[in-house]
């Protein structure tokens, strides 16, 4: 018997060493798998950060041409309003011009008229003092001669200043026909250079909308991803069932080792009042003896009581089961992953590339928290072709919570999470042009619609 218990012990050794040799083999080799898939994952991750870079310097030119456009066309509208204005000053000077040049020539008459009733009357001052007549007719005619010369220069001072008028008028005139002209020209650069931004725009949208093009040509490829995700959660799930399936199995082996050491610590009281009963019926058989021994001695009859019976242990502490540690699962009116977001892209309705949607899109700006709608612990944290920077939560019972086109994640694989933590911010990785968050719930592995098990906004 000896030698057969040897030779099991040798064949099972032999045993282990072969099985621990397989793993190791296979742990190896998932490791060389691991590298390759990182490589792929590296290599995809470049080109999807070069067509992302493209598009954000596509919509950066786009958004500095429509402002450049938006500008040029402000300045345009004030410039047509200051060549208005000026076309309207301009306008009201002629008129004044053409006021002035007539009291110009009605005071220009009316000198001429007084110079010609002078020269016919033949009266000047040394004629009337040199003609001999009555000093009250020179009197006279001197004094209508120096109304007549008063009038004339009152004539002349207001020819003068209808003149001075008339160039300032001309002044005027010139000077802003000068500043139409600036204008004019001004308003022709800006239109030019609105043509040129125009232009530019146009190229742009060109650009974008190829873009669009190849995008709707790799649509196609969003079924692939959809699979790869879903691939990615059964595995997830089969892993999280097998975790759960270990962590009952620890904890039924843990109870059942209790269970046996409350067992053995219940054989061992038993085993103790037994001991104490035998010690307790031994003292009081000496005790009835001593007393037999006396009553021969006295002869004289009594009786004598029995000592009390022993007293029992303590019975043996119950064993205790370890809390379960799992989470419950979910519950409507969970809270919005994202606080104040609009809702697009409903879960089940068409896709624009294709395919229906199995969760929604709520958009945010760029860098909003990103909140669990519920406790759990996180499952899943790094960036997968088609969603960019991914995170999954499992809440327990089969429940997850998916998280996807963040800018960044805050919480690594393993974290226990509650309701309302930050464990994300919103971004448009993944090949998205705006920012907003894809959010998805399943359950079984199967997508269920979030906005019925969402609280209201």
């Amino acid at each position: 018997m000896r030698h057969i218990g040897l030779g099991l012990l040798l064949c099972l050794a032999a045993a282990c060493a072969q099985a621990q040799t397989s793993l190791q083999a296979r742990q190896a080799q998932a490791r060389e798998d691991r590298q390759a898939l990182r490589a792929q994952i590296d290599a995809l991750q470049k080109r999807i950060e070069a067509s992302e870079s493209s598009r954000e310097d596509a919509s950066r030119a786009l958004r500095a041409s429509e402002q450049a456009i938006s500008d040029i066309s402000r300045e345009l509208a004030e410039l047509d309003r200051r060549q208005t204005a000026l076309q309207d000053a301009l306008h009201r000077l002629d008129a004044a011009r053409g006021q002035q040049s007539e009291a110009l020539e009605r005071q220009q008459e009316a000198l001429a008229d007084q110079l010609r009733a002078q020269y016919a009357s033949g009266l000047s001052p040394w004629t009337a003092l040199l003609s001999g007549r009555d000093p009250q007719d020179i009197g006279r005619e001197l004094a209508w001669l120096a109304y007549v010369t008063r009038s004339r220069t009152e004539a002349l001072d207001a020819l003068r200043a209808t003149l001075d008028r008339l160039a300032e008028l001309r002044r005027q005139t010139d000077e802003g026909r000068r500043d139409l002209e600036a204008v004019q020209a001004d308003v022709r650069q800006r239109r030019q250079e609105l043509q040129a931004q125009q232009a530019q725009r146009r190229e742009v949208l060109e650009k974008i909308r190829a873009q669009l093009d190849d995008q709707r040509v790799q649509a196609k490829q969003l079924q692939t991803r959809d699979a790869r995700l879903g691939s990615l959660i059964k595995d997830l799930d089969a892993e999280i069932a097998r975790a759960e399936a270990r962590r009952q199995a620890a904890l039924k082996a843990q109870a059942e080792r209790r269970a046996r050491e409350a067992a053995e610590r219940a054989r061992a009281e038993q085993d103790r009042r037994a001991r104490a009963a035998e010690q307790a019926r031994q003292v009081r058989e000496q005790a009835e003896r001593h007393l037999r021994e006396d009553q021969a001695s006295t002869g004289q009859e009594s009786t004598a009581g029995r000592p009390p019976p022993a007293e029992g242990a303590e019975r043996a502490p119950a064993a205790r089961s370890e809390p379960d540690d799992g989470f419950p699962g979910l519950a409507k009116g969970l809270p919005r992953p994202v606080a104040a977001s609009e809702v697009q892209g409903r879960f089940g309705a068409q896709r624009p590339e294709g395919g229906l949607w199995r969760g929604i899109v709520l958009r945010a700006p760029a860098g909003t928290p990103v909140r669990a709608v519920a406790a759990g612990r996180v499952v899943y944290a790094h960036w997968l072709s088609g969603f960019g920077n991914l995170l999954i939560i499992d809440h327990g019972k089969q429940y997850l919570s998916v998280y996807a086109y963040n800018q960044s994640l805050m919480r690594e694989v393993g974290d226990v999470v509650a309701r309302g933590d930050e464990v994300a911010r919103v971004g448009a990785t993944g090949g998205q042009v705006e920012p907003g968050l894809y959010f998805e719930l399943r359950h079984q592995g199967a997508p269920i619609n979030p906005e019925i098990w969402l609280k209201p906004d």
